[in-house]
């Protein structure tokens, strides 16, 4: 690949499926369609039960509340595999759980408890990266010193009686973690970047986004006014013309130039498990003077030598880096959001944030359990629990990767991204894949249309430094038996330790 970190190649993988494997889901969903029509003309002639919502009798004649067609999806695929999604969890979401066991009677339309509780499912689908959700007494001490201390709930935003000395320890801490001026907390994960990108941009400014984005990033955007074009997923050419045209032609009819242009891209990126190419975006945006906003959601704990995410894993300087948001759902195993960087930039979000106005404040034990997963990450809790943590989760990441890839599975990402997509492409082995891992004691999340491409359906887990060798290994060998009986493997990729590269781009870094 052209693009290094240190003396480490970036390597990414996005192997094509045969022709044949393409074919086949299309004919899937097609075969699907058409017995959807099928069985939405027995329920309108009374042959089939009526089980979705409907207008009543005596609303006939209103303009419909929701459109009949738009649920056609829903209705007839979706539910069909709808029980390999929200599955009622009750206990904490370590690298174990226990899960309440329910059946359906009506082919998944509603479900209801057996009673029973399927202990000890391995966990492969929590954001859970470092382990620190965890009910261990003695770590979370500080959380219950503070819950006692200080409640449950703030009733007020930061800017009226909700800024406590817990926010403001937690924000200095932040900022000293990121090596960055300042740093400002949010209580939602979500409206971190919804919520404050409308804030930096308005009308007149440009928004270049990947395509493969998170959606509060896409809500962000669009709530912001500003104009929005789309790159190409990791594409430095793409991008680079986007820039180029934007600084050439300026804004549409006027013809003026554009008050700001914001890059906005993602540390991670969740549903590819690829990492950013944070070298060539950072010359491009020097370059032709562009802001960048980097979403470290995914990132921050997860890479890195010390887990300070990808500015530290391509060893940058976080000032080359204009707005750093990264949330505390994941690695810390809390929640919430923050933005960090330069003291003015921080200053204003203070008094212009939808989210600093009119939102309430983030919990203070909420904000312990930060501090004290931070700590812990950062070495000042006076152990090197936290650098081992990181140490384990690139360890378990790279040998996770590099079994399923030497099985011949199709997975997509970077060799250091503990997201790891599995595609698995046809939409009738989406529900038998999960349902048969489920089987196997083992938790996976599995996505399908319109999270993902119609046609690259997947299954995605996510590593943590809590799992041991032995899980794994559980896991792999399942994957291995049932890539067999689903006829999974499709990579055509030689079975070595050492896979081929892919690279699209070969652009070069110019000071």
């Amino acid at each position: 690949s052209g693009l290094k970190r240190g003396h480490t190649p970036f390597n990414e993988h996005f192997e094509q499926a045969p022709m044949y494997v393409a074919v086949f889901t299309y004919v899937g969903f097609g075969v699907g369609t058409i017995f959807g029509y099928l069985r939405d003309f027995m329920r309108a002639c009374g042959l089939e039960r009526c089980t979705f919502a409907a207008e009543r009798e005596e609303q006939k004649d209103f303009v419909p509340l929701y459109q009949d067609f738009e649920n056609f999806y829903t209705r007839n695929l979706y539910m069909r595999i709808r029980d390999n999604w929200n599955r009622p969890i009750c206990s904490v979401p370590g690298p174990q759980f226990d899960l309440m066991e329910r059946i359906t009677d009506d082919f998944n339309w509603t479900f209801r408890f057996t009673g029973r509780t399927i202990k000890d499912v391995i966990n492969m689908g929590s954001y859970n990266y470092l382990g620190f959700a965890e009910t261990d007494a003695n770590a979370l001490k500080t959380v219950a010193d503070v819950l006692q201390n200080y409640g449950t709930g703030v009733c007020s935003t930061r800017q009226e009686m909700g800024n406590l000395d817990k926010h403001l320890e937690l924000e200095n801490l932040v900022a000293r973690f990121l090596d960055v001026e300042a740093a400002m907390v949010f209580g939602m994960g979500f409206a971190t970047n919804s919520m404050n990108i409308p804030s930096l941009v308005g009308k007149g400014c440009l928004i270049l986004s990947d395509e493969l984005n998170h959606t509060s990033l896409v809500l962000g955007a669009r709530l912001s006014g500003a104009t929005i074009r789309i790159f190409k997923h990791n594409n430095m050419q793409s991008l680079e013309k986007l820039l180029r045209d934007a600084i050439a032609y300026g804004q549409p009819r006027s013809r003026r130039a554009w008050k700001k242009i914001l890059i906005l891209v993602e540390g991670i990126y969740s549903m590819e498990g690829s990492i950013v190419r944070l070298p060539e975006i950072v010359a491009l945006k020097k370059r032709y003077k562009a802001y960048l906003y980097l979403d470290e959601a995914h990132s921050i704990g997860a890479v890195g030598p010390t887990g300070r995410g990808v500015v530290e894993y391509f060893g940058m300087d976080p000032e080359d880096v204009d707005v750093l948001m990264g949330t505390f759902t994941k690695s810390f195993g809390a929640a919430g959001g923050y933005i960090a960087g330069k003291k003015e930039l921080v200053d204003f979000l203070r008094t212009h944030s939808h989210s600093a106005i009119y939102a309430t404040s983030m919990c203070p034990p909420i904000a312990e359990q930060i501090i004290r997963s931070m700590k812990c990450a950062m070495g000042l809790d006076g152990t090197t629990q936290g650098l081992q943590r990181v140490r384990q989760l690139r360890e378990n990441t790279r040998y996770f990767r590099r079994r399923l890839h030497e099985m011949g599975f199709i997975i997509y990402g970077n060799d250091d991204s503990p997201v790891v997509p599995l595609l698995i492409y046809m939409p009738g082995k989406i529900g038998a894949f999960a349902r048969r891992m489920l089987d196997k004691n083992i938790g996976v999340v599995v996505v399908g249309f319109p999270a993902t491409p119609i046609a690259e359906s997947r299954a995605r887990f996510c590593v943590s430094a809590a799992h041991t060798r032995e899980m794994l290994d559980t896991v792999l060998n399942a994957l291995d038996e049932l890539g067999d009986f689903l006829q999974l493997k499709y990579s055509r990729h030689a079975r070595s330790s050492r896979p081929e590269l892919y690279d699209e781009t070969g652009f070069e870094l110019e000071d």
